[in-house]
C-alpha cells in the first residue's frame, strides 16, 4: 500500500538527515553509547541543521511550519540507522509545545533563538522519587516571595531525559496547597535557569537502555525563579500538562513503530548474511514465516501511526486515540523486536548488533509517557465502561 502522508518536502529532509547521520553520528556512536550521553556541541549540529526550528514562528528563527510530520521522519531515519540525537528529544517533542502554548511574547523573545540554535537546551521536570505518574501527588515547592519579584523553590526531581545538558528546565511545582475537592489544583510551570544557585544536577542514571541520552536527577535547595520565568498561570499546570499529553504519546508511538520497522531491516540483512547448516538463515521456512509475521504486523502499526499523524496535525487527535496509537505501536515493536532479536541468535544478545541495543531501548515504550495499562484505562473509560 502506497503511504500517504509525507510529500516531497518531507523525503527531501530524509535524504538529508540521513546524509548528516551517517557523516556525524554513526562514525561516534560507538562512543556515545560508552560515555552514556552524547557531546554537548553535538546539539549545535542539530540547530545548524534546523531541527530544532521546523514548528518554531520565523519571527523567532524558525521554520513556522506547523507539523510534526517532520519529527516523524527524524523518528524513522534514527531508528533505521540504529542510533539516537542523545537526549535532544525532549527538546522539541516536550518542552517546546509548552513554549509555544504558554510563553508570553516578551517570553518567546528570551527563549526561542537560543532554543532553535542550540545554545540553550530545554528540558521538562516533572516525576519526583516516590510519586512516579501521580503527579497529583508532587512535593516540590515553589512559594512567592515578600516583595512580589520571584519564587523560592524547594524539592527534587528524578528521571529526567535531557537533564546533564539542560540550560532549562520546565519545572512542574506546588504554588498552592491541594483542595480537598481536587487534588491537582495549585500546580504551576517554570522556566528554571540551570544556572541559578541551588539547582543541582545528581547523579546521571544508569538506565537499561537509552544509553546515549542522558537521564539525571535533580535538586533544587532554595532556587531563585523570576517572576517573568513563570509559564502560564500560577496554579494551571496540570491542566496544560494534560493538555499536551496527545502529542507526547503520538511521538512515543511513532517511535516505536519506526523501531519495529527497522528491526525487520535489521533482521532481514542478518539471516541474509548469516550461514547455518551450509545455507543462509533466510532460506528456512521458519525464518521466512517470522519475518512475514513481523512485516505483516509493522504494516498494520505503520497505519495506525500515519493515522495519529495526520489527526495530530489537523488538531484532532483525542485523548483516547492517542492512548490507542501508544498502547498498539509500542505493543506490537515489543513482539516485532523480541523475535527479530531471536532470528540473530545468539549474537543478538552483544551490544555491538544494533538489534540488541533497538530491544533494551525499546522496552521504555511501555512505560513511559503512561503505561500500558493506564492507556488501557483511558480508552476503556471512552468506551464508556
Amino acid at each position: 500500500m502506497r503511504r500517504t502522508v509525507f510529500n516531497e518536502d518531507h523525503e527531501a529532509f530524509r535524504e538529508t538527515l540521513r546524509a548528516f547521520i551517517e557523516a556525524e553520528v554513526i562514525p561516534v556512536y560507538d562512543e556515545w553509547f560508552a560515555a552514556g550521553q552524547a557531546p554537548r556541541d553535538f546539539y549545535y549540529k542539530l540547530g545548524e541543521l534546523g531541527i530544532f526550528g521546523i514548528s518554531v514562528p520565523e519571527e523567532f528563527g524558525g521554520a513556522g511550519l506547523d507539523t510534526h510530520k517532520f519529527e516523524a521522519v527524524l523518528y524513522e531515519e534514527t531508528a533505521r540507522a540504529g542510533v539516537s540525537f542523545g537526549g535532544s528529544g525532549v527538546h522539541v517533542l516536550l518542552a517546546l509545545p509548552y513554549l509555544k502554548m504558554l510563553a508570553t511574547d516578551e517570553q518567546k523573545k528570551r527563549y526561542l533563538p537560543k532554543f532553535v540554535t542550540g545554545e540553550e537546551m530545554w528540558a521538562i521536570a516533572m516525576t519526583e522519587p516516590g510519586t512516579g505518574s501521580d503527579l497529583a501527588g508532587m512535593k516540590t515547592t515553589a512559594k512567592l516571595s515578600e516583595d512580589g519579584t520571584h519564587y523560592v523553590l524547594n524539592g527534587a526531581k528524578t528521571f529526567i531525559t535531557g537533564g546533564v545538558h539542560a540550560d532549562r528546565v520546565i519545572v512542574c511545582a506546588r504554588t498552592s496547597a491541594p483542595t480537598a475537592e481536587d487534588r491537582r489544583h495549585g500546580i504551576s510551570l517554570f522556566a528554571v535557569d540551570t544556572k541559578s544557585e541551588g539547582y543541582s544536577v545528581g547523579r546521571k542514571l544508569d538506565k537499561l537502555g537509552l544509553k546515549t541520552s542522558d537521564t539525571a536527577e535533580l535538586a533544587f535547595v532554595d532556587v531563585k525563579v523570576p517572576v517573568e520565568d513563570l509559564l502560564g498561570e500560577e496554579n494551571k499546570g496540570f491542566y496544560y500538562l494534560g493538555h499536551n499529553l496527545a502529542s507526547e504519546r503520538w511521538g512515543i508511538a511513532f517511535g516505536a513503530y519506526a523501531q519495529a520497522k527497522a528491526a525487520v531491516r535489521f533482521a532481514k540483512q542478518y539471516v541474509q548474511e548469516r550461514t547455518v547448516f551450509g545455507k543462509p538463515v533466510a532460506h528456512f521456512q521458519n525464518t521466512k514465516f517470522e519475518l512475514a509475521a513481523c512485516q505483516a504486523e509493522v504494516d498494520a502499526a505503520e497505519a495506525v501511526a500515519d493515522r495519529a499523524t495526520e489527526a495530530l496535525d489537523a488538531g484532532e487527535l483525542t485523548p483516547a486515540e492517542a492512548a490507542s496509537a501508544k498502547l498498539f505501536c509500542t505493543e506490537v515493536a515489543h513482539r516485532v523486536i523480541d523475535r527479530c532479536l531471536q532470528l540473530h541468535g545468539g549474537y543478538g544478545y552483544m551490544n555491538e548488533y544494533p538489534i540488541a541495543r533497538l530491544y533494551a531501548d525499546n522496552r521504555v515504550n511501555r512505560i513511559y509517557g503512561g503505561t500500558s495499562e493506564i492507556m488501557k484505562t483511558i480508552i476503556a473509560k471512552d468506551m464508556g465502561l
